[in-house]
């Protein structure tokens, strides 16, 4: 019974640990378990021209996440149909907070 105990407090303190809400950043993304602040590409082309940048965000809170930061919706959300490359930045904090946006350069 002792050990029961022991293991469901270190399954539970496990779980504090790691959080509600998580980063899903791209290309398996480096995250913090207190805070997490991290940027880098997803994917660049061979389209020389970036007249246009457009931004998409999702967001999450205590296990509630919404939002749209598909390549697509941040393409879209500028007007780009010719994309030069794509950006993204992860934040979150304690888990308890996280946010991610994906930013697209192009024409």
């Amino acid at each position: 019974m002792k050990k029961l105990i022991g293991y469901s407090a270190l399954v539970a303190v496990a779980g504090l640990l790691v959080g509600c809400v998580g980063p899903m950043g791209p290309a398996g993304s480096v995250g913090g378990s207190i805070y997490t602040d991290v940027s880098g590409p997803v994917l660049a082309t061979s389209h020389s021209a970036a007249s246009k940048v457009g931004t998409a965000t999702s967001t999450g809170v205590l296990g509630f996440a919404w939002g749209d930061s598909s390549i697509k919706a941040a393409a879209s959300n500028a007007g780009i149909t010719k994309i030069q490359h794509v950006d993204f930045k992860t934040t979150s904090v304690l888990g308890i907070y996280a946010k991610t946006t994906v930013v697209v350069y192009g024409e």
